[in-house]
């Protein structure tokens, strides 16, 4: 029996988002729900959790049925309380009285601190909020649990809890998760639904396999329908000379023949469906201003330190060459955003263990985009970041998916997709040789990935990067830099690195 039933789904904004959906959430199912930004994933969930309403459609849902949603920002309301009450405060008022001792098994099922169970969700790290918001889930036991971004902000150590605590959920428990994260996907998903405008398409596949199949079906409906668009035009080109003939000798059956023909090809023509092309949230493209120099940055034996001078880890001898692309692996706390600092600080040659060539040029982007925060607006954003004329720079904001009525306005409005976008094309602006990059892909659908690890690595360009995406290690980085045991490391395989740090 079904958990949830959903028939010709449709929902439209301020344009369609989806339409004629058809799905069905049975017990146990591990349903990961993949789209481009802004295409519908929350709307859906919303949906799904009675929290919003679809424009056509049904909705059916099991009598009795215990849904919760995890969404990607706490609201308003729970941020001056501490972590435990945020939890608590989703249970009942009796349930809360009689079996507060939930939260506390909950909390420690997460591998939550103790000291930051008292701390105001307001003063939580990203990633500890979005704990706390899975925990507010969980905590009310329920029979299908809605997942918004659950990786965003967290780190390996905590992907890998989390990832454990899914797996450990009872086995009638349902679970459909929104996500870019694709290696996650593929741990615990064992269908996938790609949400699509029109015809979405449901594999009962993880991720990887699923996105091979959808490949293959998009491209055998694509040769489909090229074939018949020739059957089309071939049938046309033969009712016209029939009906030449048919005119010049008087026949009515060639006539008769002729409409035949010519309703053959209407017929076929208004039942062929192109195979699907996605509409682009935007592009994202980089550049490398190049460099004659072999080592861009070389970095002398030194010490990294906390704000309170407490060391976390000395590097040993480093550089930096033309064309590395070097992963930062580490645990949460081990001093990744840090370094990253440290050599940003240091590129204006004061720091005497950190040397770059006189070539090097650095852009910048940090996991919060606070890079934008300089900025009023887009517009602003790209005027002063660069020396392009005023219809060029409507033409690139547009290009990065910032359509124009939103180009004018507070940056505040953007879309996080929309934000992780013009920080790229900022970038692009700087022209630079050299990218450091601290969660490059928070906010990145997809194919904002793919385009993402396309630029880099088309480019040749060298880069450092912080980022708990393993998929996004995997297809970019030519070197793997690990923190461990209060010392910088150089390895060749990320893997055993992954597993240690998703083990804890």
């Amino acid at each position: 029996m079904s958990l949830i039933a959903i028939k010709g789904l449709s929902l439209v904004r301020s344009s369609p988002l989806f339409a004629g959906l058809d799905l069905s959430i049975a017990k146990g199912d591990r349903l990961g729900l993949v789209a481009a930004n802004g295409r519908g994933k929350s709307s859906l969930l919303r949906i799904m959790a009675g929290e919003d309403e679809a424009t056509t459609g049904s909705v059916t849902r099991a009598r009795g049925l215990v849904t919760a949603l995890a969404p990607q920002d706490p609201p308003e309301r729970l941020m001056s309380l501490s972590l435990q009450e945020a939890v608590r405060d989703a249970l009942d008022a009796a349930t809360a009285e009689a079996e507060s001792w939930r939260v506390d098994v909950l909390l420690d099922d997460l591998a939550v601190d103790e000291a930051l169970r008292d701390r105001p969700v307001r003063g939580l790290s990203g990633g500890w909020q979005r704990v706390m918001l899975l925990a507010r889930a969980a905590v009310v036991e329920p029979d299908l649990l809605l997942l918004d971004e659950p990786t965003n902000h967290l780190d390996l150590q905590r992907i890998g809890v989390l990832e454990r605590f899914l797996a450990a959920l009872p086995r009638d428990c349902a679970v459909v998760a929104a996500s870019h994260d694709r290696a996650f996907l593929d741990d615990t998903s064992t269908r996938t639904l790609f949400l699509r405008p029109q015809d979405s398409a449901d594999f009962v596949l993880p991720y990887a396999r699923a996105l091979q199949a959808l490949e293959q079906r998009d491209a055998a409906r694509e040769r489909r329908f090229e074939n018949d668009m020739r059957k089309v035009k071939a049938l046309r080109q033969q009712a016209a000379k029939l009906k030449n003939i048919g005119i010049n000798s008087g026949s009515d059956l060639l006539v008769v023949k002729t409409r035949q023909l010519s309703e053959r090809a209407d017929k076929l023509e208004e039942s062929a469906r192109p195979g699907h092309k996605e509409r682009s949230a935007g592009a994202i493209r980089l550049t490398n201003s190049g460099s004659h120099a072999k080592a861009l940055l070389a970095i002398k034996d030194t010490a990294i330190v906390a704000p309170d001078g407490r060391l976390l880890f000395r590097t040993g001898e480093l550089w930096i060459e033309n064309g590395d692309r070097i992963a930062l692996l580490g645990a949460n706390g081990t001093g990744k955003t840090r370094l990253i600092g440290r050599l940003r600080a240091a590129l204006d040659g004061s720091d005497p263990a950190i040397r770059g060539a006189a070539s090097l040029k650095a852009g910048y982007s940090d996991q919060a985009l606070s890079q934008l925060d300089a900025w009023p607006t887009p517009w602003e954003a790209v005027k002063r970041s660069s020396d392009l004329g005023d219809q060029l720079a409507r033409t690139v904001l547009a290009g990065a998916g910032i359509a124009s009525d939103a180009q004018g306005a507070p940056i505040a409005r953007l879309s996080g997709g929309q934000r992780a976008r013009l920080a790229m094309l900022l970038l692009r602006l700087v022209q630079p040789n050299f990218y450091l990059l601290d969660e490059p892909t928070n906010h990145l659908d997809v194919a904002g990935q793919d385009m993402l690890e396309h630029e880099l690595i088309e480019h040749g360009a060298a880069c450092l990067l912080v980022s708990h995406d393993r998929a996004f290690i995997r297809a970019v980085a030519t070197r793997i830099w690990v923190i461990t045991g209060r010392r910088l490391v150089e390895v060749d395989d990320p893997e055993p690195v992954f597993d240690r740090l998703m083990a804890g």
